[in-house]
């Protein structure tokens, strides 16, 4: 796959976005008085998978450890900016007046981060003047050109595989311990921001921390019948609360099981 781009300054990539972050972004962001969540999802991991699965691999690095009931799972918490209509720091002109201190994801966009996600244009916000052969090269043959580009993404992806630990550890001095089932959704946690700005400042060095107890989330009856069926925890939406946290789910609500929340997961 072949392709070009060239940015037409349109700005439509710098609205209404969930912006991943790295932690230290993330209090940069903070500090600017500016809004941050954490979308939390989880999978269950009952053994190691062999080491030639490169996709389980690539799970496991940005990952912690945690279990939910007896079942042994890794949780992935994405930090993100969370903004509705332009990114605050975009400009009247559509320039961004935080340029040269972007995060890493926009100095990367639109390449993709996840070496197991292919470059689709039709997904991206760019309008199709942006990809006209016109525009200096991207991708050849699948594979990014541009060494700048190439380095960030190599540096995104260690960044986010060195930050799993204080992110774990992160999420203990939180309280948070509810996820929602990788591919199924996200539990889209809002602590305040005050606190969490706190938090993120006192873990952003943490290299360990221990295993935690966790909860699944889920709006679909067959999702939560497999988890309890494996002996994890398994909240139901329409039981489910709490009040600095919501489900964000990838398909239609389902009529699932109601059980009582477990003491280790918040209710």
């Amino acid at each position: 796959m072949d392709i070009n781009f060239n940015c037409t300054m349109c700005g439509k990539c710098c609205h209404n976005l969930r912006l991943p972050l790295t932690v230290s972004e993330s209090i940069a962001w903070l500090r600017r008085g500016d809004k941050v969540q954490l979308f939390v999802e989880a999978i269950p991991w009952p053994e190691e998978p062999p080491p030639d699965n490169l996709v389980a691999a690539h799970k496991r690095r940005r990952s912690f450890p945690a279990t939910s009931g007896s079942l042994p799972i890794r949780v992935v918490v994405v930090i993100v900016a969370a903004f509705d209509g332009p990114c605050p720091n975009l400009l009247d002109d559509m320039r961004c007046g935080a340029y040269e201190s972007r995060p890493l994801v926009c100095r990367i966009y639109p390449a993709e981060i996840n070496p197991f996600i292919s470059m689709d244009v039709g997904q991206k916000a760019c309008p199709p003047e942006a990809w006209t052969d016109a525009g200096p090269p991207l991708l050849r043959e699948g594979k990014i050109v541009d060494s700048q580009i190439a380095a960030l993404i190599t540096e995104s992806r260690n960044t986010d595989a060195a930050e799993v630990e204080a992110k774990s550890a992160l999420c203990q001095a939180l309280g948070i311990n509810s996820a929602a089932l990788s591919n199924e959704g996200f539990v889209v946690h809002t602590p305040d921001q005050a606190s969490l700005q706190k938090a993120l400042e006192s873990v952003r060095l943490v290299t360990a921390a221990a295993p935690s107890s966790w909860g699944f989330v889920s709006n679909r009856q067959a999702t939560a019948n497999a988890l309890h069926s494996v002996d994890a925890v398994a909240l139901s939406t329409s039981t489910w609360e709490d009040k600095a946290a919501e489900f964000l789910g990838f398909f239609p609500d389902d009529v699932v099981v109601k059980t009582s929340p477990s003491p280790e997961t918040r209710s």
